[in-house]
């Protein structure tokens, strides 16, 4: 029984000795630190786990601690990351602190790997919060903002040494021709001093404190152009540019209107006629050709034809019987001026025709338009004795200004 416990805690003991031996403990143990934000980061090779999940503890304690009661307290506990934030821990500036960090898989864990850390020597000071330049004349005045703590209050408060270095150069193209100005100052607000006017300087800025030797990082390099005295060239460049540039203004404001008139009227209505070889595409209106310009030409009319009568005079018509439609009229001989007249020696007939009118408007001729003719002459007599007698339509009547009564 004895013999079979001893195999047991030999062979416990072998795989504990080779588990320690399997799981490395984290390597480049550092710290980054940047006024009061502290980073605990390390490395470690994930392939000695071998597909076995790995977590990491990070322990701190004060160093004045380790020789009375060592007591650790955890930072990070059984995070994945190889990295561990001590900035919420509120470490002292002025403190020593012991911080260690080992891996776990499992039940297995690595041992220890330890680094000291003193914020006041270990941390490095950042540059300025913000730096601003501004142009007053010929100078340039520089606006210094304090680095700030995670708690968002000044180095300052921390670090009474604490200043700023100002370096600020003439700007050039070549590199070797810069000129560097160093001015050191523990204001906030500095005027640059021996300027030239009229020149472009560049300035950055960086925190410094010599008693714990730290040095921050320079600011981005803002540039402006310093201002003088104007010379009278440019006072007299500016007078005539600003007449020139009135003169165009008023120019363009009187004359433009009538210059865009004058377009309009040359684009759409030319006075240059087409030559003559092109005449054809504007006579010819079934061209496929496209027209910019139509000619003047008169409207076209469009009318119907009327048909204009006088109103006759309405005349009262005897028929006289059958029996004596077609006798020859012997009596009535046509003269010389196209007129009837009648003989007789023992007195005069009726002739079957009254008027109601007087002599002289016994009938009136009117002159009709038609469809055929404009100048066809329309009788309406005829008219009215071919509505009484259709059979008086085979004989031609005769046309006169009217009926005499003569007698021998």
């Amino acid at each position: 029984m004895a013999a079979a416990f001893s195999v047991f805690f030999l062979f416990l003991c072998l795989r504990t000795s080779f588990a320690e031996e399997e799981l490395l403990p984290p390597q480049n143990v550092t710290i980054i630190s940047l006024n009061t934000n502290y980073t605990l980061s390390w490395a470690w090779d994930r392939r000695a786990a071998q597909s076995h999940n790995v977590t990491f503890t990070a322990q701190y304690m004060g160093k004045f601690r380790m020789k009375k009661a060592p007591k650790w307290r955890t930072a990070c506990e059984q995070t994945s990351l190889m990295s561990c934030d001590l900035t919420k821990l509120n470490l002292h500036y002025f403190a020593i602190y012991a911080i260690r960090v080992r891996a776990n898989v499992k039940d297995w864990h690595s041992t220890w790997e330890m680094k000291y850390f003193h914020p006041l020597q270990d941390a490095a000071v950042g540059p300025p919060s913000k730096v601003d330049v501004d142009v007053i004349g010929g100078d340039l005045e520089v606006y210094i903002s304090d680095p700030l703590t995670s708690q968002n209050t000044s180095m300052k408060d921390i670090i009474d040494k604490l200043y700023f270095h100002i370096m600020y150069w003439e700007r050039s193209a070549d590199p070797q021709a810069l000129q560097y100005q160093t001015l050191n100052t523990n204001a906030n607000v500095v005027t640059l001093p021996n300027l030239t006017p009229w020149t472009w300087y560049c300035v950055r800025v960086q925190s410094r404190s010599d008693a714990e030797n730290k040095l921050s990082t320079f600011t981005s390099p803002l540039c402006l152009q310093t201002e003088g005295a104007t010379p009278w060239w440019q006072i007299v460049l500016y007078f005539l540019l600003s007449l020139v540039i009135c003169f165009l203004i008023v120019s363009f404001a009187l004359y433009g209107p009538f210059w865009c008139y004058k377009i309009f009227k040359s684009t759409f209505y030319p006075t240059v006629q087409l030559p003559s070889y092109l005449d054809y595409i504007c006579d010819s209106p079934q061209s496929d050709m496209p027209k910019l310009l139509t000619p003047d030409s008169k409207s076209e009319l469009v009318c119907d034809r009327v048909t204009v009568c006088a109103e006759p005079a309405l005349l009262e018509i005897h028929s006289p019987p059958p029996e004596e439609r077609f006798v020859n009229y012997s009596g009535f001989e046509p003269d010389s001026s196209g007129r009837h007249s009648r003989q007789s020696s023992g007195g005069s007939g009726d002739s079957g025709v009254y008027s109601t009118k007087s002599s002289s408007g016994l009938k009136q001729i009117s002159s009709c338009q038609s469809e055929e003719s404009w100048q066809t002459p329309c009788d309406p007599e005829l008219v009215k004795l071919r509505d009484v007698d259709p059979g008086l339509e085979s004989r031609r009547l005769i046309i006169d200004e009217g009926i005499v009564d003569m007698s021998v």
